[in-house]
Order: structure tokens, then sequence, then C-alpha cells
């Protein structure tokens, strides 16, 4: 229960835009943390989806991380589960995700949520998702374990991938 593989996981990230830098609690981390998992995504030959919460006005994804192997999504909605998002994923044929970005209790949440009411098991990266209110990640997080995600951090994750290779 809970293992990942290369071959059964994609990774999302979400909305990890220049408008939300200066005003997201531990954005730096979040950046640090989604650069890695963007890099394992390579290693791995993973799938990476990436959101993009309405770019023209909050920009696109922040310039340190490499999206260019990934599939960017833009939406206007909260979760990332638009139609093309899930058609997409759909077609990877993997049941397992790991989210990472922002806003923990609203974008992240909705995202999680809406794919455990799908059937897939959802790893969240405490290390690599944030909020503007410290309060509002921590109550996120508690909500997405009690309704039956993974929490887990960045290195814990590529270390598992690492040992099914």
């Amino acid at each position: 229960l809970g293992r990942l593989t290369p071959g059964s996981v994609a990774f999302l990230l979400c909305d990890i835009q220049e408008r939300f830098r200066d005003v997201i609690d531990r954005m730096p981390q979040v950046i640090v943390s989604a650069k890695t998992m963007v890099q394992g995504a390579e290693i791995f030959d993973v799938p990476l989806l990436v959101s993009e919460q309405y770019p023209k006005a909050l920009g696109h994804t922040v310039s340190e991380l490499n999206i260019t192997r990934g599939k960017v999504f833009e939406k206007t909605k909260f979760s990332m589960c638009t139609n093309e998002f899930l058609a997409h994923l759909e077609s990877l044929g993997r049941k397992a995700v790991v989210i990472f970005g922002v806003e923990t209790h609203v974008c992240v949440q909705q995202t999680a949520l809406d794919l455990l009411s799908r059937g897939y098991q959802v790893h969240i990266l405490a290390d690599g998702v944030s909020s503007q209110r410290p309060m509002d990640r921590e109550f996120a997080l508690d909500r997405l374990r009690q309704s039956g995600c993974f929490v887990t951090t960045t290195e814990s994750v590529l270390f598992e991938l690492l040992r099914s290779k």
C-alpha cells in the first residue's frame, strides 16, 4: 500500500508561478523541492504534468523550473482536474500521483480530493507544498491525510523510486 515505482506514478506540479513568489510562505523551499522533482521526473522517466492558474494574470511557472519535458495545462478553476488534464492523465495509465505546489489548502487540496474520488493513489510532498498562511497549509495537510492521501517528502519519494529501479 502506497508503494511507488517509476512505471506507476506521475508527478503533478501545481501552480508554482511568478505572481505567487513573494506571497507564499516557504516559497523558496517549494521551488527547491519542485526543481528536485522535475529532475527526478527526467531521471526516472516519470510523466510531469504542470498546471498554471490563469497565467495571463498570475504569470507562468517560475523560471528556476525547467518544465520543457512536462505537459502544461492552463486552468481557471482551482483543481488541476480539467477535462484535458484528466484525459491526459488517464492516457498515461498511472494510478499514483505525487503532487507539489501551491496553495496547499486550495489548488493542491482540491486536486488531491478530485483524484482520490477517481481512484488514484495520491501522495503530497510536505516539503513541496505551501500556502500564504502557515495555518492553512497545516490544516490542509491534516485534512488530506484524513481523506486518504500519503503525506511524504521529496527525498522519500525519490529514494523509493531509486529502490525500485
